[in-house]
């Protein structure tokens, strides 16, 4: 039956395509709190100050209230955390839901909610509102409506996409997070210095519309799509009732196909594995606990780099903004990187082990000479980015994907969306924790943020080691062999 499986690897692809779309405005949405953050306070007495201006405070009249005190830093780790948190908690009952319902309206319902409350932040910029706890319940309700994401694409995309090289497709695939973030700074930076409530306003408008885009077009899986389309021909051969999921027809569609990607996931199973079960997958734990640190780097970069090249390369908001971007542009090689050298060698945990090894002393390196130079602060946060994104990418997609749809599941493929929500949900405590202990301890000194970052890529480290044993003990007996 060529016609359908012409049609199946068209749609497989578009459904990629899609997705990545999907999470693109979902990272697109989050990106504007950090490029915002140095607009809300800054050095007031390089600010041409109006004529007709009646001024009480010449330090902070150009500040936001109620971030125009001392404490502004924790003020932002507050909303980044009441975001993270809820993010974190949401995650693990997401994935729940997401084996339970149609993937379809549920990612629909959430890039429409989404939308919502990213829309509703900056409106407080025209409804003149300084009052933190409306920003921080803002940011609660958007952290648990985001949670909607992740769990349901990478289920998308594992059923529609086999194991033989998901490290590469899934590589390329997860670029939406860099190009998200990019495409976020870029779109808030366009309105940052004139009017930032737009800057919110805007990406929760273009996630909204991807929410529709989703509830129209979203076919999740290649088994609902096999069904339907032979549904269509039963019914245009005049017969009324629907295919079963165990025809005939479907078990001759497939075998039609000759393919052991497509044939993987098409098998479809009713019982939906529980929390528990989840956690005895092996290596999910260990991943789980490695993404933790891995995330806490990455995200205490994705909300406080901004800031932090404002305050030490002395650039304006938008400036700073844009120059973060690279930072995100070397996420998009690295994630590339590390699923092809995991696809070619086998070995997922040690590829990313050592991206995790060589992040340390870089994040250091960074650190020191890293503003010394335009080229220098360009080279470092294109190289930062690749070896902080990559393993971070490569546990989120592929190494999730993997286990997910472990032997010992014996194909059931409802597992994957609970093990992806189990895996990223433990990384969003760290996502979680990162922007916060750097809001706690930037005032004492940037270099001390850097100590904790360094620290975690080493904690990140060692929880992949007996992994790492495993996989060059498989290697040397193939050797051997």
């Amino acid at each position: 039956n060529r016609s359908m499986q012409s049609s199946t690897i068209q749609y497989r692809y578009f459904t990629l395509f899609l997705t990545f779309l999907f999470y693109t405005a979902y990272h697109l949405s989050r990106k504007p709190i950090s490029i915002v953050k140095s607009q809300l306070h800054r050095n007031c007495s390089t600010v041409i100050r109006p004529a007709d201006l009646n001024i009480t405070n010449n330090d902070t009249w150009c500040d936001w209230k109620p971030f125009d005190q001392d404490n502004y830093q924790t003020l932002f780790g507050v909303l980044d955390n009441c975001f993270l948190v809820a993010y974190a908690i949401g995650m693990f009952i997401s994935g729940i839901f997401g084996e339970r319902l149609p993937l379809r309206y549920y990612l629909s319902v959430g890039m429409l909610m989404s939308g919502l409350f990213t829309a509703l932040f900056g409106l407080g910029f025209y409804w003149n509102i300084h009052s933190l706890g409306y920003y921080a319940f803002i940011q609660v309700m958007n952290g648990l409506m985001q949670t909607t994401g992740w769990p349901a694409v990478v289920a998308c995309v594992g059923n529609w996409f086999g194991k033989g090289k998901r490290g590469f497709i899934m590589g390329v695939w997860n670029s939406h997070t860099s190009v998200g973030n990019i495409l976020g700074s870029l779109i808030a930076g366009v309105f940052v210095s004139t009017a930032w409530g737009m800057s919110f306003i805007v990406p929760g408008l273009i996630i909204a519309s991807t929410g529709i885009l989703c509830f129209f077009f979203l076919v999740e899986s290649q088994f609902l799509f096999i069904t339907e389309a032979l549904t269509q021909i039963d019914v245009e051969n005049g017969e009324t009732e629907p295919l079963l999921h165990n025809s005939p027809h479907i078990d001759r569609t497939i075998n039609s196909t000759n393919t052991a990607e497509i044939s993987e996931s098409v098998v479809e199973h009713t019982e939906a594995i529980s929390f528990c079960g989840a956690l005895r997958i092996p290596g999910v734990v260990e991943f789980s606990l490695c993404l933790l640190f891995a995330k806490l780097v990455s995200y205490t970069f994705l909300y406080w780099l901004p800031l932090y090249i404002s305050n030490i390369a002395h650039f304006d908001a938008k400036q700073a903004g844009d120059m973060s971007t690279l930072f995100d542009a070397g996420g998009i090689v690295g994630g590339i990187m590390a699923g092809l050298v995991s696809d070619y060698t086998g070995g997922r945990a040690t590829t990313c082990f050592i991206m995790l090894v060589a992040a340390a002393p870089m994040l250091f390196v960074y650190n020191s000479i890293g503003q010394r130079s335009l080229a220098t602060t360009i080279g470092m946060l294109l190289l930062c980015g690749g070896l902080v994104n990559g393993p971070y990418a490569l546990i989120t997609t592929a190494v999730s994907a993997d286990l997910g749809t472990h032997e010992s599941l014996r194909g059931n493929s409802r597992a994957l969306s609970t093990v992806t929500a189990i895996i990223d949900g433990t990384g969003s405590i760290g996502a979680a924790l990162g922007p916060l202990l750097a809001g706690l301890i930037s005032p004492t000194g940037w270099n001390n943020v850097f100590y904790m970052l360094i620290s975690a890529d080493v904690l990140a480290c060692l929880f992949l080691f007996r992994l790492v044993y495993k996989e060059a003990q498989g290697w040397c007996g193939r050797a051997r062999g």
